[in-house]
């Protein structure tokens, strides 16, 4: 009886070490247990309009869009001021990005990150309870806002779109 109970105890052990090394090496753990509807994923839609003249209106094609959808990020971007297309279809921005980083760049930040992840992965307790510990990892290249706002205040340098120093 005492040598099964052991068995049972190592079998239950061994199962709970795996589960800590089943995460994949991710830093963000995102998912929910929830069934509750997303509140992100819901996007308004334009009311309904009827054209002056009917005629005008195209045919319908199978997989384009409609009048009524909401491009999001594109009416994101035309209401702060930019052009939804313009990093993309602007050659001499692309030119000028290119002589600055490297060809490869991607790749190589890529790789620096799967080392950098792997050498300081979730840590077993972490693991078995599933805690995010994306913050904790990169804590040390995090930069702090007002502390970098005021260096550059200190220099000298305009900083418009910073927020104000806090009130004392």
């Amino acid at each position: 009886m005492i040598v099964a109970a052991g068995r049972i105890g190592v079998v239950l052990a061994a199962g709970l070490a795996l589960q800590g090394c089943s995460d994949g090496g991710r830093l963000m753990n995102l998912s929910s247990a929830s069934t509750t509807p997303d509140e992100f994923a819901i996007l308004p839609s334009r009311g309904l309009e009827i054209p002056d003249d009917l005629a005008a209106l195209r045919a319908p094609a199978p997989g384009g869009s409609d009048l009524a959808r909401v491009d999001a990020i594109g009416a994101g971007v035309r209401a702060l001021g930019g052009d939804p297309g313009g990093g993309r279809s602007d050659p001499a921005l692309r030119a000028l990005a290119g002589r600055i980083a490297a060809p490869d760049i991607r790749a190589t930040l890529a790789a620096e990150d799967a080392a950098f992840r792997a050498a300081n992965g979730p840590r077993l307790l972490e693991r078995l309870v599933g805690t995010n510990v994306y913050f904790r990892v990169y804590a040390p290249q995090s930069l702090d806002a007002r502390a970098e706002a005021q260096r550059w205040r200190s220099a000298g340098v305009a900083t418009p779109s910073a927020p104000p120093p806090p009130r004392p």
